[in-house]
């Protein structure tokens, strides 16, 4: 009867420990309590000074400073205008990243808000506004909270923790490198070595209290492609006489639909084929002779966007060459999947739940919107969700990047709190 009484005890002492392990540390969440308004104020700092890609030369500043004040190892001008920060533990350890994208974007703000951007700015020769219309400030004010709490709790790591402020998540302008691919290029992942990256996006869409996740893809490869077509200019009056790039287009056009609804397994993961520019023609009884599209290509799982890109390369010249034509067929990749370790989302699921509450952290479906955290992701273990950003009970919210975007500020505490305690986590459970 003893040995049953201590067994039952001993079990009784497990599950609370483990419970107990998943809850946020108590000083953490005071911590973030505390400092909530300052995030608040940052944020709102950020986005009424919003700057496009790679040339966030402000934005810079201001988290660099506010990280040299914490007395961190701070390095500015990592990928152009990117801002790194490393911060110590009080023993040796694993070294875990957190990444936070810095940039705006060229979307006139609409919303009616006291910190709403008036600024403007040149983008591809073309004055236009500029706004956070995607979330990058909010990312930016919490990890810079999440710094300052965990600078002021290095007792609590082991390890190390490398804060990265990274620009051009939107991505580069056209003949300049930058984003994450550079910062890899410049040895962000290096000295020390990361061990594994935590990212999170603020949603629009989903209530503020709320965390979405998925293991495996979540966010899809991003690639833009370009199709030359060239055909034989004539009257539109004499069509046998020429070769109509135009409805060489149409065909390849819908050509290449069939690869993504005969070839594609799509109970593997969805997929996207999207041709959204065509630039042909000068009069209307002329037919060219030559057309342009343009278009992209977004899929969730590797052996798809082998096949869909092999697919597209054999048939874009075979169609133009069954009407009479010729095309070429040109890709750019913009973001690979964003692929959520297996093994380290089990790992941290419950630190997540733990902090916001199990009915609040919820298992969702892929997005084809793409994402350049997923080059880290390459290089090592990463786990990427999201975070409410919706005034719960409001209506429909407008998408990200268009001018409507907007964001209930009360959801930032959460992000703090979770990315500060996936923090102390990792590096302390063996």
């Amino acid at each position: 009867m003893k040995k049953q009484t201590q067994t039952f005890l001993l079990i009784i002492t497990m599950v609370f420990c483990s419970t107990y392990a998943q809850q946020i540390d108590p000083d953490i969440n005071a911590s973030a309590e505390k400092i909530e308004s300052k995030v608040i104020e940052w944020r709102r700092d950020f986005h009424q000074n919003p700057e496009l890609s790679n040339q966030e030369f402000e934005t810079a500043k201001k988290i660099a400073k506010h990280l040299k004040g914490l007395g961190l190892e701070v390095t500015e001008n990592v990928a152009k205008t990117g801002v790194v920060a490393i911060l110590k533990g009080k023993k040796e350890g694993k070294t875990v990243a957190l990444r936070a994208d810095i940039d705006a974007l060229p979307v006139t703000e609409r919303v009616d808000i006291p910190f709403k951007s008036i600024v403007k700015a040149n983008f591809l020769n073309t004055e236009v506004g500029v706004s956070h219309a995607c979330g990058h400030d909010t990312h930016t004010s919490i990890l810079m909270g999440v710094a300052e709490i965990l600078s002021k709790h290095k007792d609590k790591i082991n390890g190390t923790v490398k804060f990265i402020f990274q620009p051009a998540e939107e991505g580069p302008p056209p003949g300049e490198e930058g984003g994450a691919k550079l910062m890899i290029k410049e040895g962000v992942l290096k000295n020390p070595d990361v061990d594994a990256i935590f990212g999170l996006h603020i949603n629009s869409g989903t209530d503020v209290g709320k965390i979405r996740y998925k293991p495996g893809g979540t966010m899809a490869a991003v690639e833009r492609f370009v199709i030359n077509v060239k055909g034989k200019q004539t009257h539109g009056s004499a069509p046998w006489a020429g070769v109509d790039p135009i409805l060489i287009s149409a065909k390849i056009i819908d050509g290449l639909q069939t690869i993504i609804s005969r070839e594609s397994p799509l109970v593997n993961e969805a997929a996207v084929i999207t041709v959204g520019k065509i630039t042909s023609g000068v009069r209307f009884n002329i037919i060219p002779e030559s057309a342009e599209m343009i278009g992209t290509v977004r899929t969730l799982d590797p052996g798809m966007r082998t096949l869909i890109i092999k697919r597209m390369n054999e048939m874009v010249p075979s169609i133009a060459k069954a009407y009479g034509g010729d095309a070429t067929i040109v890709f750019q990749n913009n973001t690979s999947i964003t692929y959520n370790d297996p093994d380290l989302v089990k790992k941290m699921l419950p630190t997540i739940q733990g902090v916001a509450g199990k009915e609040n952290v919820l298992l969702s479906k892929a997005t084809t919107g793409g994402e350049d955290f997923s080059y880290f992701q390459e290089v090592v273990p990463g786990f990427y969700f999201f975070l409410g950003g919706k005034t719960p009970g409001s209506k429909e919210a407008a998408p990200h990047h268009t001018p409507d975007f907007y964001i209930d500020e009360s959801g930032l505490l959460l992000g703090v709190k979770v990315m500060s305690q996936l923090t102390l986590d990792y590096l302390n459970i063996k």
